[in-house]
């Protein structure tokens, strides 16, 4: 897929006017695989993130899904650049910090802030939640109105915890508070956007919706903009207003929360969606079961990279990668990637692969 791609903007208000927040053109990141006992060469290298084009406007949050191992990690590490991108370009408010040094990073290291996936190794366990929350403050030289500790408790009574918590060490909270504390340590300094990176699929369910409430609350009121990193589905449709669907490093959909939940054109998102469990005790959907592993990473197919588990698969996928683009008939910004897409509406996908 060429680095010259423009994506088209989403439609509706959740947008926003002007120009985009991050743009994320063609970016890779390859991790090399050593071999050799005293003497090491690269053998290979595990495409982790192969061409990925997004764009997050102000003010607004996109999911990013996919089964576990496709990349989204890789990817949110990637945007708040704790990784170093091997190709491809990523902007900020129109800047480019693709390959920006500590320096020229050091004015937006305050405005991209990341909450990561396990609010128990995350937070140092020597350290008091008053100096975790506080030290991105003392770092950045910042020194707010009423001093530090004034500040930190605004954000501790803000997520929803007591602000005489402050003296309290992190193995005095349960999972979900010691969440909001890493949700409370992000906003320390006010960002434009936060990587939220599997925000809470490590907290039990009674957790999770207070956790995602939360972080809408704020996004609501602080106009916070989101990549909302994800494997559950419903919890994505319950707080992003796009959606991209990631598969072996690459994003095969994007569109807006209604036109992918309800028209979806990828077989992969088809069959994610599929597997989407439902309260109705009538329900009776057929289950679409992908036949065989994802492959690896090491040595992705050729061409279309779902393929090897598509229904649908032809000759053609295996020789013409699809770009993405929009199909006839989808709604402005959905895009696909697919040369044999399926029917918005199609329920019933044999459990079989094509033989390519």
């Amino acid at each position: 897929m060429s680095n010259e791609l423009t994506l088209p903007k989403p439609s509706g208000a959740a947008a926003g006017s002007g120009d985009p927040l991050l743009t994320i053109k063609g970016v890779q990141k390859h991790f090399p695989v050593m071999d050799g006992f005293l003497f090491k060469r690269q053998v290979g290298a595990v495409h982790a993130v192969d061409g990925v084009d997004l764009e997050v406007f102000p003010s607004e949050s996109v999911g990013l899904v996919g089964e576990s191992g496709c990349g989204k990690s890789t990817l949110g590490r990637l945007v708040t650049r704790l990784l170093e991108p091997t190709g491809g370009e990523i902007r900020y408010n129109g800047q480019d910090i693709t390959h920006a040094g500590r320096k020229e990073l050091a004015p937006i290291r305050s405005e991209i802030q990341m909450i990561f996936q396990d609010p128990y190794s995350s937070l140092n366990p020597r350290h008091t939640v008053g100096s975790i929350i506080g030290a991105p403050m003392e770092i950045n030289g910042i020194n707010p109105k009423g001093g530090i500790q004034r500040r930190v408790q605004e954000l501790l009574e803000t997520v929803g915890l007591n602000p005489e918590h402050y003296n309290r060490f992190p193995h005095e909270f349960s999972g979900g508070q010691r969440q909001r504390i890493g949700v409370a340590r992000a906003l320390s300094l006010s960002p434009k956007l936060i990587v939220a990176d599997e925000p809470v699929s490590a907290l039990d369910v009674s957790i999770q919706a207070q956790v995602v409430n939360l972080l809408q609350d704020l996004q609501r009121e602080l106009g916070i903009a989101f990549l909302f990193i994800a494997h559950d589905l419903s919890v994505v449709r319950h707080f992003s207003q796009r959606v991209a669907v990631m598969y072996l490093g690459k994003i095969v959909e994007i569109a807006d929360r209604r036109s992918l939940y309800e028209s979806p054109r990828h077989p992969y998102t088809h069959a994610l969606l599929s597997a989407v469990p439902e309260a109705d005790p009538d329900d009776d959907r057929e289950r679409i079961r992908l036949v065989g592993d994802v492959p690896s990473p090491l040595n992705p197919p050729s061409g279309c990279r779902f393929r090897t588990r598509c229904w649908k698969a032809q000759e053609k996928c295996a020789t013409e990668e699809p770009p993405l683009i929009q199909l006839s008939g989808n709604s402005a910004g959905h895009l696909t990637a697919c040369h044999f897409p399926e029917d918005g509406n199609a329920a019933v996908v044999p459990d079989q692969r094509a033989e390519v």
